[in-house]
């Protein structure tokens, strides 16, 4: 039986609600205030951000995973609002979500912030060891077990220096991470790890980057996995790593919410077809991306990992 797994990240759900930026001061949300007025809500639209969701509601996979990014500078105001959202879209039990960079823009208490999301941020497995913290006090890694598809969640969102953008598992969530990876191999399980960051070495600048990348492909390599989901850079990418239990695929999506304007790759979610067929896992990849022409979401390329 074929699993479908919807895979979409960076909404940067706007507008900024009214007083975002000076109800709560922080140096770096005025920061982030400015970009977003004079250039970044110009490339994220909340009209694509909705076609994007009813694309993928109207084609109705058995699940939904959101990498991070979903907000814009962490404010209070911005949760509930994500939350609701969220609720219109899909049951926690049917979209799995990991925070990003800019979902801990600035340190945001767990009960004014990240808790709104919580619901599609718990697992259903016991992880031995999992990790939290004061500002997102649920604990990761999570693990969900979908027929015989595992989704783990891993967070890299702490906040960070007023340049910076980066993101950092610790030697906490990696050491857990190692463990359930095996568990779930010896089980037969599809392993798919859902993280913002990409997770590789090199992916990005050492502004933007994961701080313990090489850490994670160790962890990669040793253990294995079937797929890794990304997001963060705004646009497609697609590498393999060589574990010594098979190939891991590890895929990029472009932003949920970005304007087809030539410049910048447009909205794109992915729809993955994953099924266990003469002992072998086999997983085709279909794109659907943003056509400002048409109005829609459209085909775009399909492949195979």
């Amino acid at each position: 039986m074929i699993f479908t797994l919807a895979h979409l990240s960076d909404i940067h759900l706007g507008p900024l609600p009214r007083g975002a930026v000076w109800r709560d001061f922080a140096l770096k949300r005025i920061v982030g205030g400015a970009s977003w007025r004079f250039r970044r809500q110009h490339l994220h639209s909340p009209a694509i951000a909705e076609c994007l969701r009813a694309d993928i509601m109207a084609a109705r996979p058995d699940h939904i995973a959101l990498t991070g990014d979903f907000v814009n500078l962490a404010a209070p105001a911005e949760f509930p609002r994500a939350a609701a959202w969220l609720k219109a879209f899909a049951a926690p039990a049917d979209l799995s979500f990991v925070p990003g960079n800019h979902d801990a823009y600035v340190p945001v208490y767990w009960e004014r912030g990240l808790k709104a999301l919580e619901p599609w941020m718990k697992g259903d497995m016991t992880v031995a060891n999992p990790v939290n913290s004061p500002l997102l006090a649920t604990p990761f890694p999570y693990v969900r077990l979908r027929r015989n598809v595992a989704l783990i969640g891993l967070t890299t969102a702490v906040p960070q220096s007023l340049r910076k953008a980066g993101g950092t598992l610790g030697a906490g969530q990696l050491a857990a991470l190692a463990a359930v990876l095996g568990q779930l191999r010896e089980r037969g399980y599809y392993r798919v790890i859902m993280i913002h960051h990409p997770p590789l070495p090199g992916q990005n600048s050492p502004r933007k980057a994961l701080t313990d990348a090489s850490a994670l492909s160790e962890i990669l390599v040793s253990e294995g996995a079937e797929l890794v989901l990304h997001g963060h850079n705004h646009r497609a990418m697609h590498s393999t790593v060589e574990s010594r239990h098979g190939p891991v695929a590890v895929v990029g999506v472009p932003s949920a919410s970005m304007v087809d304007d030539g410049t910048h790759e447009a909205a794109a979610w992915y729809a993955y077809a994953i099924e266990r067929r003469d002992g072998r896992w086999h997983t085709t990849v279909a794109v659907r991306r943003w056509n400002s022409a048409l109005g829609a979401f459209v085909d775009g390329a399909s492949f195979q990992l």
